[in-house]
Formats: C-alpha cells, structure tokens, sequence
C-alpha cells in the first residue's frame, strides 16, 4: 500500500526526542499541571506524586485532621484503582513497538477522565462531595498515566513523580562522566594527541530526556500556579489538552504504520 506521511507533535526535534519521547514529556506536563492545581485547589493533597501524598497522610493524621487525612485517601485510592484497571488490560494484552496501541487507548481513558475532571472542576465551589470527586478524577487519571508509562519501559521516567528521574538522571550522567575519563585519546601517526574520543549514546541521552522531565515538571507547576492565583479557567484546560495532544498524536501514527 501507498506510504503516508503522520503529523507529529516531535517534527522539528532531535532524532533522540522524537516519537515516544516527545510524547512523555507532554504527559510530564500533564502530571505536574494536575498536581499543581490539586494541591493548590482541592484542599492540599497530590493526586499524581503518591510519595508527597502518603507523607500528607501521615503529618495528617499525626495533628488530628480527620479531613486532611480523608482528602489523601481519596487520593492514594483513586491512584491505586487507575494502575491496577490500566495494568490489567496492558498486562493481559501486552502491545508490541516503541509505543503500544494499548497505551494509547490508556491514555485516550485518561483523556475522557481529565474531560470530566475538567468539567467538574467548573460546576461549583470546590467543597463536599463535589471536592472528593475531583480529588477521586484526578488521582484515577494519574494512575491510569503512570501504569501507562510503565508499560512504555522508559528507563528512568515516571513522569507523575520525579524523586526516581532525578536519581537516574544524576546517576547517568556520573556514569556517562567516568566513561569520557576513561575514554583514551585519538592519536595521529606521528604519534601527537589530536581528539579525545567522547562516548555518546543510551546512557547520555537518557540523561537529558530525564533532565527535560524535571524542567518540564517544574515549568508546568509554575505555570498552573500563575493561572491559579488568577482564577483562570485554563488551569484545568491545560493538563486535559496535553493528553488529548498525545492522544491524537499517538493515533495518529498508529494508522499511519497500519496503511503503510
């Protein structure tokens, strides 16, 4: 059959960030806008970084509040019902290539939850039963992503937390560090040093797609503040639109390599 060209959101970028890559980076976004505003809009708890979460938990029921402690319930309950629905589809029917269509019907569910989530974010004050939803939405989303991600086995990424990116990110590039000093020097027939042969590859680029997660991450909270403390609508917008990019995107490609 006749060979299509695919719109992709990684045109223009390097070889290392295109594809998957680009794609977990949006999802990154995604992640960290979500647990901004849920820290910052439904009473102080994460709905992505399970880790910051539990640790709300404990001071939470160390100073009595009964709520607070509820709130990261919710929370660690959505996330942990969102991993186990995604992992027993991926697990059941696991996919083949760089990015399984399973993942992307993964992430076309969070697409559809993040939807609701948004719209459920508009309807009202955030308090009672309306404030557990969206609590329950968010963290049911985020698990479904971060079961997703796994199943994409890129080294070193979570994308909904970030203490395990910046241990591998550090780790590698020492890694990659100590192979430069061991690499020997090019040397010309007449026997002068003329280039030191710098190592490259997996472990250096993995270490800058992580080093690209933590800015990004850290960038998408920013932004989710600013929108926050102006009240603006686009606060939820913002994660829903970078999974539905994604969803696109990885659809997209999908029936492109079926036509090709």
């Amino acid at each position: 059959m006749r060979k299509g060209r695919s719109v992709s959101l990684s045109s223009g970028l390097p070889d290392w960030l295109r594809g998957r890559n680009a794609m977990v980076l949006v999802l990154t976004w995604a992640a960290a806008g979500v647990d901004a505003i849920s820290y910052l809009g439904l009473g102080h708890v994460f709905t992505a970084n399970m880790t910051g979460n539990t640790v709300l938990l404990g001071l939470a029921i160390g100073q009595g509040q009964g709520l607070a402690a509820l709130r990261s319930i919710i929370a660690l309950a959505g996330f942990a019902i969102g991993v186990a629905l995604t992992a027993v589809v991926l697990e059941l029917r696991p996919g083949r290539g760089e990015w399984p269509v399973g993942v992307t019907r993964a992430v076309a569910a969070e697409a559809i939850i993040l939807g609701v989530f948004t719209v459920a974010w508009h309807m009202g004050t955030h308090r009672g039963a309306l404030l557990y939803g969206l609590i329950l939405l968010a963290a049911l989303a985020m698990g479904i992503q971060s079961a997703a991600i796994r199943q994409l086995k890129v080294p070193g990424i979570a994308t909904t937390y970030i203490t395990g990116t910046l241990t591998s990110m550090v780790a590698e590039f020492i890694s990659w560090l100590a192979r430069v000093q061991r690499s020997p020097l090019a040397v010309d027939p007449t026997g002068q040093s003329v280039s030191l042969e710098v190592p490259t590859g997996h472990r250096y680029r993995g270490a800058r797609l992580q080093a690209l997660v933590l800015f990004v991450y850290v960038l998408a909270a920013v932004l989710s503040a600013v929108l926050q403390s102006g009240h603006s609508r686009l606060v939820s917008v913002s994660p829903l639109l970078a999974v539905a990019l994604v969803t696109m995107n990885a659809w997209i490609r999908y029936r492109v390599a079926q036509a090709a």
